[in-house]
């Protein structure tokens, strides 16, 4: 019988990649590592979205950040570039008419390295100069690109458009990380924080010898620097695809 494929997504985005999969043959398990949940308080979101044509660029550090901004953006301003990290995300844009012939949308030249450090390396920042830029992402995050554009001459704005955590550990996600970790399994990771959750419940379940059966699981992940991460947590067996759920997929064939 072929390894299983553990989907670490967010359980909405896990779904559609648990079924392509499934339609290979290979037998799949949804493990959601972090849990998306909405703003305890819409407004500060609300109103920075009502201001989008101020800004010459918005950046949207994930298709969750697109997902909750979207459900408040009535019409995409003309003339305001989105910026965004991935092929999922610009998945994301397509599902909510954002498409490259209505909308200036610019992303990392190379698949493999759709991270923040790269995107800061395709944008023209002599043009942002000066201008306004809003970032999009969840109640915390990386700082990289805001002092990457601040360090440009860039305004930079942050707003919230979502909360994110690890799930809690209980008995029954203790009993299944104890059953994924028997045997060898492929494990789909698309965020470094997400393996880092994985590894701390992991730790909190099995304890150091969990964590050992964990770091000699096959990890699969779209960019250079989750699979950095994955090393330094002591991981072993990496795949890098780049981004896009075609890549991920053709790393199983």
């Amino acid at each position: 019988m072929p390894d299983t494929v553990i989907i670490t997504r967010p359980l909405a985005q896990a779904q559609p990649l648990a079924e392509r999969v499934a339609a290979l043959g290979r037998p799949v398990e949804v493990l959601p590592l972090l849990e998306i949940a909405p703003l305890a308080d819409a407004a500060p979101l609300q109103a920075a979205l009502a201001d989008l044509a101020a800004y010459a660029m918005v950046f949207f550090v994930s298709p969750n950040a697109i997902d909750a901004a979207f459900a408040h953006i009535a019409a995409w301003p003309a003339g305001v570039t989105l910026a965004v990290l991935g092929e999922g995300s610009r998945l994301a844009l397509a599902a909510h008419g954002i498409t490259p012939d209505k909308a200036h949308i610019v992303s990392s030249a190379e698949a493999e390295f759709s991270d923040s450090e790269h995107l800061l390396q395709t944008l023209d920042l002599a043009a942002l100069r000066g201008k306004r830029v809003l970032i999009v992402r969840g109640e915390s995050g990386r700082e990289l690109m805001a002092d990457g554009l601040r360090a440009a001459g860039v305004e930079v704005h942050f707003v919230a458009a979502y909360r994110r955590s690890v799930p809690r550990l209980d008995a029954a996600l203790a009993a299944r990380l104890r059953t994924l970790l028997a045997r060898p399994n492929d494990w789909f990771i698309t965020s470094s924080e997400a393996l880092r959750g994985l590894l701390a419940l992991v730790a909190e379940a099995e304890g150091d010898a969990g964590v050992a059966k964990m770091q000699q699981q096959h990890l699969i992940v779209p960019h250079a620097r989750i699979a950095e991460s994955a090393h330094s947590l002591g991981c072993h067996r990496v795949t890098l695809t780049g981004s896009g759920d075609e890549r991920l997929l053709a790393a199983l064939q």
